[in-house]
């Protein structure tokens, strides 16, 4: 009875455990980037108020009574001439910053890129922890025999398992995949715990979501009424992940989206980039994409 739970555990456990790696690497190096920034503003100790007097090359001219200095300010050229505070270091008047210049914002990007990678941690790590609970809490309860048929439906890029339960009212309950779900015949009687936990032939079935009483959207396949016995089913996980892979495809585009929107170039594109794919392999295992 642990075979399901275990390959489904373990599915769950090493998709989860390359987002948090990931996140991992990302939020470090966020963090070097984000304390050298913030180790060169440290020393900017005095204030002047200057004002903008030319933009060329990514950088502002800026000159105050006791000095001037070329501020690195992608966006600058709309402010020339306008009047700013000026921080700058009273022993090199040349190293300087105004508000919203270049090195403001690598500081803010640099925080960023830690405060997200710790809440995609957490957000993984959460979720994974409420599915084992329900699907403990499931378990436990007193076992009702129903008849289930096996389908397999196609929704865009995912592939799920499902069991299509008889009853006064029909239902229908995705489950992670396990091999003994591909020889499973259509229909079987098979007990069901808590109207969420199966067991077919021996082997406890988690659900990978809700049951729903309306059928789901999805290009349907249904088990054959005696499937061949003979049949392979996938088993490994290295099956499991290259099927998972499909959902590593929009990765890049998401990279784009997200330099686009945050002005980071290709830096925040290849971060996004991995972000979006080990998110992808993530999402595969937690709604229970089927190899088969």
């Amino acid at each position: 009875m642990l075979r399901s739970r275990v390959r489904a555990l373990r599915h769950g456990v090493l998709a989860t455990a390359i987002v948090l790696f990931v996140c991992l690497v990302v939020g470090l190096f966020s963090w070097l980037s984000y304390s050298d920034s913030r180790a060169e503003l440290a020393s900017l100790t005095s204030r002047e108020v200057g004002s903008v007097v030319s933009y060329s090359d990514g950088s502002v001219e800026v000159r105050w009574p006791s000095g001037s200095a070329r501020v690195p300010y992608e966006d600058g050229a709309r402010y020339v001439g306008r009047q700013t505070q000026v921080a700058f270091d009273p022993a090199d008047p040349s190293r300087a910053v105004i508000p919203g210049s270049d090195l403001f914002l690598e500081t803010d990007r640099a925080l960023g890129g830690v405060t997200f990678s710790l809440a995609v941690a957490l957000l993984v790590v959460l979720a994974g922890v409420v599915r084992v609970l329900f699907a403990v809490r499931s378990a436990r309860a007193e076992p009702v025999t129903v008849s289930v048929r096996r389908i397999r439906l196609q929704s865009g890029l995912m592939v799920r398992s499902w069991l299509e339960i008889d009853g006064p009212v029909e239902r229908w309950l995705p489950v992670f995949y396990d091999p003994v779900l591909v020889t499973l015949p259509s229909p079987v009687d098979v007990e069901l715990r808590g109207g969420r936990v199966a067991v077919v032939d021996g082997v406890t079935i988690y659900p990978s979501g809700r049951a729903v009483t309306k059928h789901p959207r999805g290009r349907r396949l249904d088990n054959p009424a005696q499937p061949d016995p003979e049949t392979r089913a996938p088993r490994g996980l290295l099956a499991q992940l290259r099927v998972d892979a499909v959902f590593m495809v929009p990765a890049p585009f998401v990279g784009m989206f997200w330099a686009y929107l945050d002005g980071s170039g290709f830096t925040g594109w290849i971060t996004a980039t991995v972000v979006a794919a080990v998110l992808g392999l993530w999402w595969g295992a937690f709604r229970g994409s089927d190899p088969s």
